[in-house]
């Protein structure tokens, strides 16, 4: 079983004001230093425990890649520990430690050999290699033919092709095809039932929360936060739409959940409410029955635009389904303040069993990048439950039906 302990993690890099500050600090050892440090890691510490998995989060240049390289070895740390337990394989670059002018059977060879295995271990998995990478004959042509998605495929079959203790993979796995992305996030599911201990780097919201136990958010260098995956990735829709006025409050549900309400507070939901046919607010709903989501939004300033979009999230925080009125034509235009505007959404409960949770958001256009006025979630939280469907399992209903000819 493998184990990562990450304590006081700090990497900087030596700037110079000239090529010939570098010449003459390296000329001159004893002198005065003539280059400044820029930290791109700060203090990181975190411990990922046996069989556990856990994402990192972050916008481009928060210091996900580096920390990955330096957790794997390939990057050393200006302060603080590592420590590994385990047979580690790690995925970071597109085609790391792949020649252009070897086949890709001979980079199979030499990949396999360092992350641990032997010549004979390789050559026993080879049909499975080839086999899980689905490139065909490119097995034995040169690397430097190869499309982005090919060398994808076939470094991932590599690493993967036996069971590591601990699993560590960088965004590479966005440049293959939806086909094999699908393939290989089956394959990392099977390896953490199986034990295998699980670090991950994507900006795949779904992906983070379905495979992960915790996530960890990077910002400059510094944990910003750490906790559970959707707690965290909701933190994180806040801060990429962070516009300087922006307030950002996590509360704790009587459930255990945390709710992240965030946005400028121009606008906001003043009242909320699930509703079935006869008018009644309701909490656990059948399978197919009609609703009715019921919001009452304030205004609070002037406006030149308002749009409401709200999404249903499983229990996982993967969104079942989510629109906005700027995608239906009805945005409201020149909104005074102390204006209330009621909104009526209505649709079928044709959801699997399961909890789910309604989040809205209140925005000037189609996204919330621009202006996030108001994005909460938990906003309502709801069960459906089957009384009278046929068993089927899944996330939704589609009242299928099934012809038997002879």
């Amino acid at each position: 079983m493998g184990a990562i302990q990450v304590t006081g993690l700090g990497k900087a890099y030596r700037q110079y004001a000239s090529r010939w500050g570098r010449l003459a600090e390296w000329l001159l050892p004893f002198s005065r230093p003539r280059h400044q440090q820029k930290w791109v890691l700060h203090d990181i510490s975190f411990a990922v425990a046996p069989g556990e998995a856990i994402g990192i989060i972050g916008i481009n240049g928060a210091g996900k890649s580096t920390l990955l390289k330096l957790i794997t070895g390939t990057s050393q740390p200006t302060r603080g520990t590592v420590s590994l337990q385990g047979r580690v394989a790690a995925l970071l670059e597109l085609g790391m430690g792949f020649h252009p002018d070897f086949t890709g059977r001979q980079n199979a060879y030499m990949a396999g050999q360092l992350i641990g295995l032997s010549a004979e271990d390789i050559h026993a998995l080879m049909p499975e290699i080839e086999a899980f990478a689905e490139i065909g004959d490119y097995i034995d042509m040169p690397v430097r033919v190869y499309s982005s998605g090919m060398q994808m495929r076939l470094a991932f079959s590599v690493a993967t092709c036996k069971r590591p203790d601990i699993l560590i993979v960088d965004e590479a796995l966005s440049v293959g095809d939806a086909y094999f992305q699908h393939k290989s996030f089956n394959r990392i599911r099977e390896f953490a039932k199986q034990g295998t201990t699980l670090l991950i780097v994507s900006h795949d919201k779904a992906a983070i929360q379905s495979i992960c136990h915790r996530a960890i958010l990077l910002e400059h260098g510094r944990v910003a936060m750490e906790g559970e995956p959707e707690a965290v990735m909701d933190y994180y829709n806040a801060l990429i739409a962070d516009n300087g006025n922006l307030s950002v409050q996590q509360t704790q549900l009587a459930d255990g959940r945390t709710q992240t309400v965030s946005g400028t507070g121009e606008a906001a939901v003043a009242e909320i409410g699930l509703y079935n046919a006869r008018g009644e607010v309701i909490e656990v709903v059948k399978c197919g029955e009609p609703l009715e989501l019921r919001v009452s939004v304030q205004v609070n300033t002037d406006l030149d635009a308002l749009v409401l979009g709200y999404g249903i999230k499983d229990r996982l925080g993967q969104v079942m389904y989510g629109t906005n009125t700027w995608h239906t034509g009805q945005v409201l235009k020149q909104l005074k303040a102390g204006q209330r505007h009621q909104f009526s959404i209505r649709f079928p409960a044709n959801f699997g069993v399961g909890s789910y949770s309604v989040q809205t958001a209140l925005v000037d256009s189609d996204t919330h990048l621009s202006a996030n006025y108001e994005w909460r979630d938990y906003a309502v939280v709801f069960d459906v439950i089957n009384a009278d469907k046929p068993v089927f399992a899944g996330s939704l209903w589609l009242d299928s039906q099934i012809e038997i000819t002879p």
